[in-house]
């Protein structure tokens, strides 16, 4: 079974109680959305990728015509309509699908955002390459990642042993340097870097890249 089952099986079977986790920085969180939606405009074509049970997409969905969400979790995906549903929110769409394994066709979006997503995908580079062909020119990336390698290094030693016991997906470790190097590598332009924790040190760096 491909590592992309594998995560999606994962997924699948936290699903639930994933999307009963409250956010832990809700402040923190809240100032990423506000800032995304300064990017948005009413009459753009959005693309989430990773967007699992959906809170992000529908909290963003009204500042554009249309937001496309999606996962590698049929059962996230599963979460998200029944909260969209439950919302009456009828510009999001929610689709099982991946950036570089996806049916839609190049430069179908004005917009492309990613949470808490690109240190799970262990294909990052080819998501990458992904997100820049469904862009339209002159499109924009949004965002936040886990910038593990700056973070405690004990975490470094207990992810091997979590997945041992399949308690934890692909994790990738890498810097918020190393990270704005390989989208840059991808054809971006980096136009605002920010952090936006409430509090603590903040290794989750809010990017904006724009497709060259």
């Amino acid at each position: 079974m491909s590592g992309v089952a594998n995560d999606a099986r994962f997924w699948d079977r936290i699903a639930r109680k994933y999307a009963a986790d409250p956010i832990a920085d809700m402040a923190g969180y809240e100032r990423t959305l506000e800032r995304a939606r300064q990017y948005l405009k009413a009459g753009d074509t959005a693309l989430e990728f990773g967007c699992g049970t959906g809170t992000t997409a529908l909290k963003l969905a009204p500042s554009v015509a249309r937001y496309l969400a999606t996962d590698i979790s049929p059962e996230m995906i599963a979460i998200a309509r029944e909260k969209a549903k439950a919302e009456d929110c009828s510009n999001a769409e929610f689709e099982v699908a991946t950036p570089n394994a996806a049916p839609w066709s190049a430069e179908t979006f004005d917009v492309a955002l990613g949470f808490n997503i690109l240190h799970l995908v262990a294909g990052r580079e080819a998501a990458l390459k992904g997100v820049h062909r469904l862009l339209k020119s002159g499109g924009l990336f949004i965002s936040k990642t886990p910038c593990l390698k700056e973070m405690n290094p004990l975490i470094r030693v207990a992810v091997p042993v979590m997945q041992a016991f399949g308690k934890a997906p692909y994790v990738a470790f890498f810097t918020a340097q190393e990270l704005e190097r390989e989208i840059e590598a991808t054809g971006f332009e980096i136009v605002e870097r920010a952090h936006h924790a409430s509090r603590g040190k903040d290794s989750r760096p809010f990017l904006v890249a724009r497709k060259r």
